[in-house]
């Protein structure tokens, strides 16, 4: 496999925010993400499903630490990210229906279950049968897309650090998604970030859950390998 290069030092999206952004990640009593944090715990604990099962009936959180930091990872012949992995958990060992993405639900427990690998440092494979699926999400990271004809890599990778419409360009890293973004007022996951980039080169956004988002999501997440998780992470 002809290896992309990743960022050197790769560099988390907190490293550009304001002083105000990372006084407020930092601080117990001023993030708001960590009131979805709560309610992802509590999700955690709760029986449901015609198999009257809860997610802590399965697992204990510490067997959990670091198991996040590895996602999205390729099962079965498809990508699986952290989302997929819960509605996974819930069709098949609750007998539950999914929740949907982007959901209140969905994402405060994606946000627990990320919290509990918070300071760990991301390792997402990308060989054997992720090959396909990485080599896919570097083209769609260097495709162009749009009426602006713009790829993610002439944003996070040419201009990281430079400043377009009031903010500073990150290099796009996603160890700390889902995140809780100041301009959104709550949480949101990694393909709603990917749907808004596309919506700002005036591009089709693909659907939550696609099979290009996901792949992307690999890639991406590759990019930040070594990178600490953070969650809950705050961003404007």
């Amino acid at each position: 496999m002809a290896m992309a290069e990743p960022p050197d030092p790769p560099k988390s999206g907190l490293e550009w925010a304001t002083p105000a952004v990372r006084e407020m990640q930092a601080d117990p009593f001023a993030n708001p993400g960590l009131f979805w944090l709560e309610k992802g715990r509590a999700i955690f604990a709760r029986k449901t499903g015609a198999a009257d099962r809860a997610c802590a009936d399965c697992h204990a959180p510490a067997d959990l630490e670091g198991v996040a930091a590895r996602y999205p990872v390729v099962r079965d012949g498809r990508v699986v990210n952290l989302e997929r992995q819960i509605n996974d958990c819930r069709q098949a060992r609750m007998e539950a229906e999914p929740f949907p993405l982007e959901s209140e639900p969905m994402l405060s427990l994606a946000l627990y279950l990320r919290s509990l690998s918070a300071g760990m440092p991301v390792d997402v494979a990308v060989d054997g049968a992720a090959e396909p699926f990485f080599e896919r999400g570097k083209a769609l990271y260097r495709e162009r897309r749009g009426q602006m004809n713009l790829a993610c890599f002439q944003c996070h990778d040419e201009r990281a650090g430079q400043w377009v419409r009031g903010e500073q360009l990150s290099q796009g890293q996603i160890n700390g998604y889902p995140a809780y973004l100041l301009r959104w007022s709550g949480v949101g996951s990694t393909h709603r970030r990917f749907r808004f980039c596309d919506d700002q080169r005036v591009a089709e956004p693909r659907p939550l859950g696609s099979d290009a988002y996901l792949a992307l999501e690999l890639y991406v997440a590759w990019r930040g390998n070594g990178l600490p998780v953070e969650a809950p992470a705050v961003r404007r």
